[in-house]
C-alpha cells in the first residue's frame, strides 16, 4: 500500500511490478526441461512485462546463425523469421548490442523491407533489447505493440532489465542442458554442497569458464592455501556477497 502523500508513486509501483514479472521469470526457466522450453516461457512471459505490450518473441543466434525463435504470437514469430533475410529491430539489438526502439512503425525509415510488412500484422511500435546468454549465443527480446507511442524511456529500463536477467537464466539453463557431459568428479561436486556450487558459479562469472575449470580453479586455490575446498568456496562466495552489498 502507498504510503501518506505517495498517491501509488508511480516509480514505486513500476519496480515492484517488475520484481515480481523477473521473480515468476526465474520460477519459470529454472523449472524448464529444456532451452526451447525456457524460451517459450521466456516470450510469453515478457508479453506481460509493460502494459500496451501486445507480443512478444526471442530471437537467438548460435555462432552468427539463426537458432531459435519463440514467441507469444505466431505473428510476432513471423516478424522475427523475417528478419534473418531482412534486417529489423531485433537483429540491429543483437548487432549494435543496444536497445532498439522504434515507436511509430508507420514513421519508421529503417529496416525498408521488414517495417512494411510489420504494419501489415498490425505492430504500431517495436522494442528490441539485446539478451547475452554466453560466447556462443546472443539474442533479444521484441516487444510488440499495437499502438504508437506507448514505449518510453520507462519501457527501455524495464526491458533492458528484463533481457540482462533473461540472459544470466539462460545461460543457467544451457549449462544444466550440459550436465550429461560434465565430468563425474564436478557432478559429485556440486551435488555434495551448495556452496560449492555457487562458487563455482563466482568463478565462471569472473572468468566466462566452463565448470569444470571453474573446478580445477577452487582445487588450486585450496592446494595453494592448504584448507578444504569447502572452505575456500565459502570465503570467495561471502566476499562476491560483500562486493554486491557495497555496490
Amino acid at each position: 500500500m502507498a504510503g501518506p502523500g505517495t498517491g501509488g508513486d508511480p516509480i514505486s509501483l513500476v519496480a515492484v511490478e517488475t520484481a515480481a514479472l523477473l521473480r515468476e521469470l526465474t520460477a519459470g526457466l529454472l523449472a524448464s526441461n529444456d532451452l526451447e522450453e525456457a524460451l517459450d516461457h521466456l516470450a510469453k512471459t515478457s508479453r506481460h512485462a509493460l502494459p500496451g505490450v501486445s507480443w512478444s518473441s526471442v530471437t537467438l543466434l548460435r555462432a552468427g546463425e539463426p537458432a531459435s525463435v519463440a514467441a507469444s504470437d505466431r505473428r510476432a514469430r513471423r516478424l522475427d523469421s523475417l528478419q534473418y533475410a531482412a534486417d529489423g529491430p531485433a537483429m540491429s539489438a543483437i548487432r549494435q548490442r543496444e536497445v532498439i526502439l522504434a515507436d511509430d512503425l508507420t514513421t519508421e525509415t529503417r529496416w525498408a523491407e521488414w517495417t512494411p510488412r510489420a504494419v501489415t500484422y498490425g505492430a504500431c511500435a517495436v522494442l528490441a533489447a539485446p539478451v547475452d546468454v554466453d560466447d556462443q549465443v546472443l539474442g533479444s527480446i521484441s516487444l510488440y505493440a499495437c499502438q504508437p507511442d506507448i514505449l518510453g524511456q520507462g519501457a527501455q529500463l524495464t526491458a533492458m532489465l528484463l533481457a540482462e536477467h533473461a540472459g544470466l537464466l539462460l545461460a543457467a539453463v544451457r549449462e544444466r542442458d550440459r550436465r550429461d557431459s560434465v565430468p563425474s568428479d564436478l557432478a559429485d561436486t556440486l551435488a555434495s554442497g551448495e556452496v560449492i556450487g555457487q562458487a563455482i558459479g563466482v568463478v565462471m562469472m569472473q572468468r566466462r569458464c566452463p565448470p569444470a575449470e571453474a573446478l580445477d580453479v577452487l582445487r588450486g586455490a585450496s592446494t595453494a592455501l592448504s584448507i578444504p575446498v569447502e572452505d575456500v568456496a565459502r570465503r570467495l562466495v561471502r566476499s562476491a556477497e560483500d562486493r554486491a552489498r557495497a555496490s
